[in-house]
C-alpha cells in the first residue's frame, strides 16, 4: 500500500483542507478590510479616534474586534494596516488578540454551543478581552518600536511618518527635531547653525510643495492600487496560512485521542493538554466552540475555556501570520504571556466550580 492510500495520509489531509476551508474566508475577509485601510483611510484620521493615554488605547483597540468580526485569520491583515498607518503597537496587539473572540459572530457562535453553560460563554468573553489588554499595556513599555517589527513594516510605518509629517504646517516640523532628517550624520548643533536651518527648511519646503502639487489619485488609480494590495497580502498571508495549516494537520494526526481523554478530569494536567490542543488545531474561532463541546463530558470546565481562550489568540497558523507583522522575539514574548494569563485564569475556574 502506497502512502497516499495510507489511512493517516488521508485523515491528515482531510484535516488539512477543513483547517484551510474554515480559515480562507475569514482571511479574504480580513485581507478586503485592510486594503480599504491602506488605500482610503488616513493614519490621522485613525489616530484622532484613539484616547490618549495607554490604558484607554489599550482598551480601544480591544473593543476595535466588535466592529471587526473576523478570526484570528482576518484579524492580522487589519492589525498589519493598523500599525503602517501608525497606531501605537500595543494598540494593535490589544486588537490582534481580542478580536477572534471579542466579536459579535463569535460570541453568539459560543453562546449557541453553550447555552447551557451561560457563565463559561461570559468567561470566555471577558477573559479573552482582559487578557488582550493587559498584554497590550505590557507591549506599549517598549519606547523603541523597530526590536517589535518586520524590517518591511518598520520601513513602511517610517515612509508614511514622513509622509504625514511633511504635509503637517507646524511652526516646528518633526523632520527638523534633531537636525539629521536631510542631511545624514550632522549634528544637533550644527543643525542649529543658520546656513543649515537654511538648507533643511528649503528642502523640507521643497518636499512640501512636491507632495501638495501631486495630483490626487482618480478613482481609476485608487482602483488599481487596491487590487495590487489585496493581491500582495493575499500572496503573503495566504502563503503562510497554507504552511501552518499543513503543520497543524500532521500534528494533529500523530497524536492519539485516547492519551488527550485520560487525562480530562485533572485540573492542572486537563488545561495544558487543552491549550496544548488548541495551538495545534488551529481551528477557527468561530466554530471551535461546537469542537470544544465535544469534550465537555470529560474535561474540566477551566480546560475547555483555556481551550476557547488560548487557542484564537496563539495557535500555529496565527504565530506564522504574526511573522508577516512581528519579529520572532516579539511574538515569543506573545505567545508566553497569552500562555501564562490563560493558565492561571482557567486554574482559577477549576478551583472555583470545583
Amino acid at each position: 500500500m502506497s502512502l497516499l492510500d495510507s489511512p493517516l495520509w488521508r485523515d491528515g489531509f482531510t484535516l488539512f483542507l477543513s483547517i484551510v476551508v474554515q480559515a480562507m474566508p475569514f482571511l479574504l475577509l480580513g485581507v478586503f478590510l485592510s486594503g480599504l485601510m491602506a488605500v482610503f483611510v488616513e493614519g490621522s484620521q485613525l489616530a484622532r479616534f484613539l484616547p490618549k493615554g495607554k490604558i484607554g488605547s489599550a482598551v480601544a483597540g480591544g473593543a476595535l474586534g466588535f466592529f471587526f468580526p473576523v478570526c484570528e485569520c482576518g484579524n492580522l491583515p487589519v492589525a498589519r494596516q493598523l500599525v503602517i498607518k501608525g497606531i501605537p503597537p500595543h494598540v494593535a496587539v490589544a486588537f490582534l488578540l481580542a478580536a477572534p473572540v471579542f466579536n459579535p459572530v463569535v460570541i453568539f457562535s459560543t453562546w449557541i454551543a453553550f447555552r447551557n453553560m451561560p457563565e463559561l460563554v461570559a468567561y470566555r468573553v471577558l477573559f479573552s478581552f482582559g487578557i488582550a489588554v493587559a498584554i497590550g499595556l505590557l507591549f506599549s513599555v517598549q519606547k523603541d518600536l523597530e526590536p517589535l517589527l518586520q524590517p518591511a513594516v518598520w520601513r513602511e510605518l517610517q515612509r508614511n511618518r514622513c509622509q504625514e509629517a511633511a504635509l503637517k504646517s507646524t511652526s516646528r516640523s518633526p523632520l527638523l527635531q534633531g537636525g539629521t532628517f536631510w542631511i545624514g550624520s550632522q549634528s544637533p548643533a550644527q543643525g542649529a547653525s543658520g546656513g543649515s536651518l537654511a538648507t533643511l527648511q528649503r528642502a523640507e519646503e521643497v518636499y512640501r510643495a512636491a507632495l501638495a502639487a501631486a495630483p490626487a489619485l482618480s478613482w481609476r488609480q485608487k482602483g488599481l492600487l487596491l487590487l495590487q494590495t489585496w493581491a500582495r497580502e493575499i500572496r503573503e498571508l495566504g502563503s503562510v496560512l497554507i504552511l501552518g495549516s499543513a503543520v497543524a494537520a500532521f500534528v494533529q494526526t500523530v497524536i492519539p485521542r485516547s492519551f488527550v481523554l485520560d487525562y480530562g478530569q485533572d485540573a492542572l494536567v486537563s488545561i495544558l493538554i487543552m491549550m496544548a490542543l488548541a495551538g495545534i488545531i488551529s481551528i477557527c474561532s468561530t466554530v471551535d466552540a461546537f469542537f470544544a463541546l465535544s469534550f465537555a463530558a470529560t474535561f474540566t470546565p477551566g480546560s475547555l475555556l483555556a481551550f476557547m481562550v488560548f487557542g484564537p489568540m496563539v495557535d500555529l497558523k496565527a504565530i506564522g501570520l504574526m511573522l508577516t507583522l512581528f519579529r520572532p522575539r516579539a511574538i515569543f514574548y506573545l505567545v508566553l504571556l497569552t500562555f501564562q494569563f490563560t493558565l492561571v485564569g482557567a486554574l482559577a475556574i477549576n478551583y472555583y466550580c470545583s
